[in-house]
């Protein structure tokens, strides 16, 4: 077999293990309504996306240091297979917690897999190809997104909302044999010590950041000892980890990177983007469904063309890189997102689907962009050795990005929902019967639910989409403030090391 062949199949092998892993947030995105009505568990269902998140972003800088020491191909496997078995066990589940539990589970293969996708694509190309191919791989998982929405719905509506994780059993299967066959790794990998004191102190501060915003409000008081305690320890482990990062010889996470202000101007944007991403695709689809009464698929309608033109704009910037600064480039589309959360922060129960389709349109233009220009720009002079750690720690700031949003939103959201809700709910009968928001979800108890007190509860869960959105604001104001950073750098003017390393590897497909 060629080397141009076996460019070709491990090509199409990444590009599956990432469709599968990006298919898996998008697709669940108009099924969680769905979810929520057969297994109950309403203020738990963002754990289902936070589950995922939380676990793949503990994994991502631990798996890119180790891909840079002994290679790429076995983690690849590795992430591809654990996906797999998450998703086996997630469509088994029998409950909410359950589900949550096998969540966390598929985002430990996540974690693996997305840093090394990319990786391994920049060991396969070089540097005048890397654009393009990143702009390919933009664009499957823009693809992913806008048929995840219409799959989770046709699953949700037609068959079982279980077959939203089936799904992905076949497609990695052939991904993993893709790779097996196509991949081989002729580049030396240098043997390092591993940072497992840096690695243990990062995972423990984000997951009892994390813990500390999913439970705050709901299951303790923000001001009881458990939530100080979890923030507290939070703060101290961070600290402990910027500690161990400046003393060890090989830290998981080279904290000179961020002595680049492009760098630093690129994670940041991506982590601040990351977080209005979850936005659009998780509490959309809530308001189609809760506020509308509308289906799974009446979701997909909405979030549908945000896919298409977060597809649009992910291809387009791949080709404007070669001619365009990154920074200008990012402006155009920060902008947009900035005027679509504006917009979407005034939604009421009378916002017809036609306006909230521009929203969303408006909302994946601004968005889309980001993904192949923080990729390249994160690149700009950096060393082959460090190249698994850096694509890493791009994955790992769009994930905790994504974490933060449906976290902190999320909460948010609920918060609002369970005070207003309570104030419409006076009736002792009613609070029993109607408490819980899901009955929102669930077509039986909606239509049993008097006229007068619906359209209440609808405009209660409208206004805390609403009151979302507004706080989405200030995010997307920050997010171009680091836009504003990355000053007039173009990827024409990097000069990176390792290219004639990367040619070697097999060059580009024919």
């Amino acid at each position: 077999m060629g080397s141009s062949s076996r460019a070709r199949i491990t090509v199409i092998g990444l590009l599956l293990g990432l469709l599968i892993v990006s298919l898996d947030q998008t697709i669940l995105s108009t099924a969680v309504p769905t979810i929520v009505a057969k297994l109950g568990g309403f203020e738990q269902y963002v754990w289902l996306f936070s589950a995922y998140l939380i676990a793949s972003v503990a994994c991502m800088p631990l798996f890119g240091k180790l891909s840079d020491m002994y290679g790429r191909k076995r983690f690849y496997m590795l992430g591809i297979i654990v996906f797999m078995v998450g998703s086996a066990l997630c469509g088994m589940a029998g409950s909410m917690q359950e589900l949550i539990w096998y969540r966390a589970i598929q985002g430990i293969g996540g974690g693996a897999l997305m840093p090394v996708v990319f990786t391994i694509l920049f060991d396969i190309f070089p540097e005048g190809k890397r654009a393009k191919m990143t702009g390919m791989f933009g664009a499957v998982f823009g693809l992913s997104s806008v048929f995840g929405p219409m799959a989770g719905a046709f699953f949700s509506d037609h068959l079982h909302w279980r077959w939203i994780f089936y799904v992905n059993l076949p497609l990695g299967l052939i991904a993993l044999l893709l790779v097996m066959l196509g991949y081989q790794e002729t580049l030396s990998f240098k043997k390092q010590r591993i940072d497992w004191l840096g690695t243990f102190t990062l995972v423990a501060a984000i997951l009892c950041f994390m813990f500390g915003l999913e439970m705050g409000g709901k299951d303790y008081a923000w001001s009881s000892p458990t939530i100080i305690s979890l923030f507290a320890g939070a703060l101290l482990m961070f600290v402990l980890f910027i500690i161990v990062e400046t003393k060890v010889e090989e830290p998981v996470v080279p904290l000179g990177l961020f002595k680049s202000k492009l760098f630093t101007a690129s994670m940041g944007a991506g982590l601040l983007i990351g977080m209005l991403l979850m936005a659009g695709a998780t509490f959309i689809p809530l308001f189609i469904q809760g506020v509308v009464g509308g289906s799974a698929t009446n979701a997909s309608t909405v979030l549908t063309p945000m896919m298409l033109a977060l597809v649009c704009s992910t291809v387009t910037a791949g080709f404007l890189l070669k001619k365009m600064s990154f920074r200008s480039i990012m402006l155009i589309s920060g902008t947009l997102l900035l005027l679509s959360v504006v917009l979407l922060s005034q939604v009421t129960p009378d916002t017809s689907m036609s306006t909230m389709v521009v929203y969303m349109i408006m909302m994946g233009l601004g968005i889309g962009a980001s993904f192949p220009v923080t990729s390249i720009a994160a690149q700009h002079k950096v060393d082959y050795q460090q190249r698994g750690t850096v694509n890493s720690l791009v994955r790992f700031f769009q994930t905790l990005g994504n974490t933060l949003g449906i976290s902190i939103l999320g909460s948010i959201q609920t918060s609002y929902l369970r005070d207003r809700f309570g104030d419409v709910l006076t009736d002792p009968k009613l609070v029993e019967q109607l408490g819980n928001p899901q009955v929102l979800l669930q077509d039986q108890v909606r239509s049993s639910i008097p006229e007068p007190i619906l359209k209440q509860l609808t405009r209660v869960l409208s206004d805390s989409i609403a009151h979302v959105y507004a706080w989405s604001i200030p995010i997307a104001v920050l997010s171009l403030l680091f836009i504003l950073l990355m000053g007039r750098v173009t990827m024409m003017s990097k000069h990176s090391h390792g290219s004639a390393a990367a040619a070697e590897q097999g060059g580009e497909p024919a």
